[in-house]
């Protein structure tokens, strides 16, 4: 097994993809990113609405789920909860997870693009990996519908850490607008939470 599938180990376990329609094991040209590595934000209305914040890293996407969303205010500090890594196929993946299977629900991509490390020194001590395992890693994003700094801070240690994700005071920081409620739709599609469930 290579680097990128024993980190997918956890994904794999939770899932029946003889159930689910996500993906697992299949390629994906990801002809839409400009750029890489990419990000992808899926607004994902499971037991909870919750956008998942996902970022390519060492092959695979790194995941957060994002209980109310990100935002362009730095003003506001998200929570950002760690979950498992996920293949880097999934930044395609719009569907309906069936009820009883894990993370049940219907998912749409709200957001995707590519994005850059920020404070990258050298290649060693400023690589993602090497930020996100100090518990500090900055990025700007590329998105549709998210572009600018954004800051990746873990709080707390070992099985109690959480994160926080939080809009960088730049010149795409803006305190008026609110784009998890004036733009709620898939950048893929063009869809609904109810036209991804109705199809």
């Amino acid at each position: 097994m290579s680097e990128p599938d024993d980190k997918l180990n956890e994904y794999i376990y939770r899932r029946d993809f003889n159930k689910t329609p996500e993906p697992v094991d299949e390629e994906s040209s990801l002809d839409w990113a400009s750029n890489r590595p990419i990000f992808v934000i899926q607004k994902h209305d499971a037991s909870r609405l919750h956008y998942d914040f996902r970022i390519e890293v060492d092959g695979v996407l790194k995941s957060w789920a994002v209980p109310k969303g990100p935002s362009v205010n730095p003003s506001n500090k998200r929570l950002a909860m760690p979950t498992e890594d996920h293949p880097l196929e999934y930044a395609d993946f719009e569907g309906t997870i069936p009820k009883g299977e894990y993370g049940g629900g219907t998912v749409l991509i709200w957001d995707r693009g590519s994005y850059q490390v920020i404070n990258q020194e050298s290649e060693e001590s400023g690589s993602i990996s090497t930020q996100l395992e100090n518990g500090h890693a900055t990025i700007w994003l590329k998105g549709q519908k998210l572009r600018g700094g954004y800051a990746l801070i873990r709080t707390g240690k070992s099985e109690k850490a959480r994160w926080l994700l939080i809009k960088m005071n730049d010149e795409e920081a803006c305190s008026e607008r609110n784009p998890t409620v004036t733009e709620p739709n898939s950048v893929k599609t063009g869809q609904s939470l109810e036209g991804i469930r109705e199809t």
